[in-house]
């Protein structure tokens, strides 16, 4: 196991990705989009992203709303592969 953030240690750096939030060893934050397929062209683009970073997220899309959570489960919790993820993925859900 690597090391991994203590909540403590992740919430100060949460600052610079508004909208996640520390769950269960992890990072998480749901995304709203107009309307199903803009959601699932999202969906898309992390997945190509996640599969370069050899970094997959826990996912779940109903209609137009995408939550992701972020947890480097190798190492038991956040590490900064998630948090680069997660930089990756605002990138995205702003275009």
């Amino acid at each position: 196991m690597g090391y991994h953030y203590s909540e403590e240690e992740v919430k100060p750096r949460l600052v610079f990705l508004p909208g996640w939030r520390f769950s269960s060893n992890g990072i998480q934050k749901e995304f709203e989009f107009r309307d199903f397929v803009t959601a699932f062209g999202f969906i898309t683009k992390v997945a190509m992203e996640a599969e370069k970073a050899d970094h997959h997220p826990e996912w779940s899309n109903v209609w137009n709303k995408v939550t992701i959570r972020l947890s480097t489960h190798d190492s038991g919790g956040v590490t900064d592969k998630d948090f680069q993820l997660a930089e990756t993925i605002e990138r995205h859900a702003n275009k």
